[in-house]
């Protein structure tokens, strides 16, 4: 393999790694988004009995 394709795969795997930090980064903030938003809705749901 030519060092051209090697570099070439070598960037692309640090930039799929990249985007899967990122992916993982989005989920974690939008479960901790739900988890507010649900703690809010059962506060509500409490205050309104």
């Amino acid at each position: 393999m030519s060092n051209n394709k090697t570099l070439r795969k070598a960037k692309h795997a640090a930039h799929l790694k990249k985007n899967e930090e990122q992916g993982k980064g989005i989920v974690r903030i939008i479960c901790i988004v739900l988890i507010v938003l649900a703690l809010l809705y059962l506060t509500v749901i409490t205050i309104m009995q």
